[in-house]
């Protein structure tokens, strides 16, 4: 049996949507983008070493996986140990396309009914699932209870609008504090279990 983990950034607002850059993901007339680019030099060493160090496979949305494979394919996996774990992890990627090719791979197309296909996936072998981004899959997840960890980094910034971890619709529930910690700059770690 495998788990599947989310691992977001938030904002303390709860927004999700663009952490990175403007340009990354301004659907719904996202102004905010690039809300947690200051933060990245003191975050990324903790993320790494709490949630991105072991073998994990991805599980992303395709809006998130084109934007993950127009990049981390390009950084030299040798002097970066992120795009070590990315590019080698194994990518189920969300879509409702059929045909749209997958280039960074490996890679395995969900598409129908993504709730009950990656509800098998569970039910097999391999490593934990690690879904990063990808807002719409998140929903879905959440809606279906397919999530056992929440990794949550939530940066001291408020943007007002924007994609939600918990969007509308969320089911009501307790989460059980696992582990717990900061960053200088005020970055505030948090991991969950349901």
């Amino acid at each position: 049996m495998r788990e599947l983990a989310l691992l977001s950034f938030v904002t303390l607002d709860g927004v999700m949507q663009s952490p990175t850059s403007a340009g990354e993901d301004s659907s719904g007339g996202f102004v905010g983008g690039g809300w947690g680019a200051a933060y990245w030099s003191e975050v990324m060493p903790q993320v790494y070493a709490e949630a991105m160090s072991a073998p994990y496979d991805l599980l992303l949305g395709r809006r998130t996986y084109d934007t993950f494979a127009s990049h981390w394919p390009q950084v030299d996996a040798a002097d970066d140990p992120v795009a070590a774990r990315l590019n080698e992890g194994h990518k189920y990627v969300a879509t409702r396309s059929a045909s749209t090719p997958l280039p960074w791979g490996p890679a395995t197309r969900i598409s129908g009914d993504v709730a009950g296909e990656i509800t098998k996936l569970k039910q097999g072998e391999g490593p934990l699932i690690q879904v990063h981004g990808s807002a719409g899959l998140i929903q879905t997840l959440l809606r279906h209870g397919l999530v056992d960890e929440y990794r949550l980094w939530t940066f001291p910034v408020v943007v007002g609008s924007g994609k939600r971890l918990f969007g509308d619709g969320s089911v009501p529930g307790d989460l059980r504090l696992v582990r717990s910690g900061s960053t200088a700059n005020g970055v505030v770690m948090s991991v969950y279990r349901g």
